[in-house]
């Protein structure tokens, strides 16, 4: 059923709105209205309802893939305290020269002790001269970018020369010109037919532990190679395979930056195999 409404309004727009619009002024209009009957409770509760619901349940449906998108891309701290991370050069340094320092100062009476100044002198000599030939041949550890998905595969999935070459390039070295340098020396032949020159050798960077689409775990290694282009990456990527191997293969691929280039060791081990 439908009710019919017979309404009288006054012209509520004004001379020029009447002028535009309707094309009328001063009349009064008669507008006819139709109103369907309401819907009856029961119907207008259900309708309700199923809003409500439709609202509800597509909300928890967006809410699971942003929290796991998020879990899998969490980055490990770096906090952890180790032996690898202190410099020899600068503790055999300090202790080098503040016992020079406190044994001359002893021995002109200056500071007490001027028994143990001949002591100190004896053994803070060697000790600076210790300290500055460890921090002149000393080589810095490159920054590492673990994710939290590649931290909990590393024990399991990555081969042992893969963690050798994580513990290798994240501590300190001395006497090395450069991090990997034995490993870049036979891949890329210094100064030898089809190899290149030994100023042109890429510079480990960083490295980067990840997992990838597969689920396997991933170290990558970030070079810096002002004077290299990709195919002499490329045309190397099986001996960086057979260098690192066995279990891993090796993938390049172009960094951010444009003197970045990316060799990607990923290991052959199943999470599921090493699991079982």
């Amino acid at each position: 059923m439908q009710t019919l409404t017979l309404t009288r309004a006054t012209n509520l727009f004004s001379q020029h709105q009447d002028d535009r619009y309707l094309g009328l002024s001063n009349h009064r209009l008669c507008f006819l209205s139709v109103h369907p009957a309401s819907p009856p409770p029961l119907l207008a509760s259900k309708r309700h309802r199923l809003k409500l619901a439709f609202v509800a349940k597509a909300a928890d449906s967006t809410q699971p893939s942003s929290a796991t998108t998020s879990a899998d891309k969490t980055l490990v701290p770096d906090d952890e305290f180790t032996l690898a991370k202190v410099s020899f050069g600068v503790i055999g340094l300090g202790l080098g020269i503040s016992l020079l320092s406190y044994g001359f100062g002893a021995y002109f009476s200056i500071f007490p002790g001027s028994e143990w100044s001949a002591l100190m002198l004896t053994y803070g000599f060697p000790l600076a001269v210790i300290g500055m030939a460890l921090k002149y041949a000393e080589l810095k550890p490159v920054p590492c970018l673990t994710y939290s998905d590649a931290q909990s595969l590393r024990e399991t999935c990555a081969t042992p020369i893969l963690k050798q070459v994580r513990n290798d390039v994240i501590r300190f070295r001395y006497g090395d010109e450069q991090h990997l340098d034995e490993a870049l020396k036979r891949i890329f032949q210094y100064g030898l037919g089809g190899g290149i020159p030994r100023r042109s050798a890429p510079v480990l960077q960083m490295i980067r532990e990840e997992v990838t689409e597969d689920g396997k775990y991933c170290l990558v290694l970030v070079f810096e190679a002002k004077a290299l282009k990709l195919s002499d990456f490329e045309k190397r990527q099986e001996k960086f395979t057979s260098f690192f191997g066995p279990g891993i293969t090796a993938e390049v691929g172009k960094g951010e930056s444009e003197n970045l280039y990316e060799v990607r060791l990923i290991s052959n081990t199943s999470p599921n195999l090493s699991s079982s």
